[in-house]
């Protein structure tokens, strides 16, 4: 796991938007002055008549995506996620969800391995802003193949989605004919001792985690749960009735984003001890996105004692029908 190749997410998402533009011309791309950033420059060189470059003006941009996407087209409106997320989280109410449009927010530098740009910089909330709107789908890839086929469905797809990519290349989990569906998680992994369901670059640190805890002799089921919003419940069901433990991992707040989701289902439908992987109740800090992915515990050691925790907590019938 550790030896595999890394690639940028938004150089996929670029690319992808560049592609999907030569076969819909109402496909328009707008940007908040970062398209260098962003990677919807790709898009921009091929089809300027068709990009708008909207300034330091999230609240603009994606007001005016509303109008675009009213018209007939299909905007693609990218920024930091930050900013994407908070400062025009109004606008996305008001204009797009409300009304429901075709607007695909892609929001690129999400998460703490921003690294050196520091706390001001790291969005940690905004997949709980994104997921609390009615009719927003909310997406997080794992990697740069699931990226390019997660543009390529919501294309296709209409109404409101916000997905969330990172800055730093993340390994590559996923062959190059994989297919990607909306709200649909993909078991990486079986196991029956516990199971960690993650999204983003935690698929990988789960999946190391697995691993490592495969040496002792515990069985880890690993789930890729790409889709936040609509969340595969009838895989998380599965997950917890047939393991009777789930670890969630996520480069977020455990507050409202994958954990939360997580915790809502199985509360409701299958109660089995869930302990969160991500930041606990704190802003980052400044460093190298590997060093601060240890320091705040988002890493594979975190992950695989979530997951003893989690096997310890277990008192349902999957722990008895064990020690039967």
């Amino acid at each position: 796991m550790k030896n595999r190749e890394k690639k940028s997410l938004r150089d996929a998402y670029g690319a992808t938007l560049a592609e999907l533009g030569a076969q819909n011309r109402n496909i328009v791309a707008l940007d908040a002055d970062l398209s260098g950033s962003t990677r919807t420059s790709v898009f921009a060189a091929k089809f300027p008549d068709r990009f708008f470059n909207m300034g330091v003006a999230e609240q603009d941009m994606i007001s005016t995506a509303a109008g675009l996407a009213a018209a007939g087209k299909i905007p693609f409106a990218s920024s930091f996620a930050i900013f994407a997320s908070g400062r025009a989280w109004e606008q996305v109410r008001q204009s797009v969800c409300l009304s429901n449009l075709n607007v695909k927010i892609v929001a690129t530098h999400g998460g703490i391995t921003v690294g050196e740009d520091g706390p001001s910089h790291q969005a940690l909330e905004d997949l709980t802003l994104m997921r609390v709107l009615p009719n927003m789908t909310v997406i997080v890839p794992c990697d740069a193949v699931e990226t390019a086929a997660v543009m390529r469905r919501i294309a296709d797809t209409y109404g409101p989605v916000y997905v969330r990519v990172a800055r730093e290349k993340f390994p590559v989990i996923f062959d190059a004919d994989y297919k990607f569906n909306i709200g649909k998680g993909v078991i990486l992994r079986h196991g029956s001792d516990v199971a960690i369901i993650a999204c983003g670059y935690l698929v990988s640190k789960a999946l190391e985690a697995a691993e490592e805890l495969a040496e002792e002799g515990i069985s880890a089921a690993v789930v890729n749960m790409p889709t936040i919003k609509p969340l595969d419940e009838d895989l998380v069901i599965q997950m917890a009735s047939t393991t009777g433990a789930i670890v969630t991992a996520e480069e977020h707040s455990i507050t409202g984003g994958l954990g939360s989701a997580v915790m809502e289902v199985v509360c409701e439908n299958e109660p089995v001890p869930v302990i969160r992987v991500g930041m606990k109740g704190r802003f980052g800090s400044s460093g190298k996105p590997e060093e601060l992915m240890d320091y705040y515990g988002m890493n594979a050691p975190a992950v695989a004692e979530a997951a003893r925790r989690a096997m310890a907590l277990k008192t349902g019938p999957v722990q008895q029908n064990k020690k039967d």
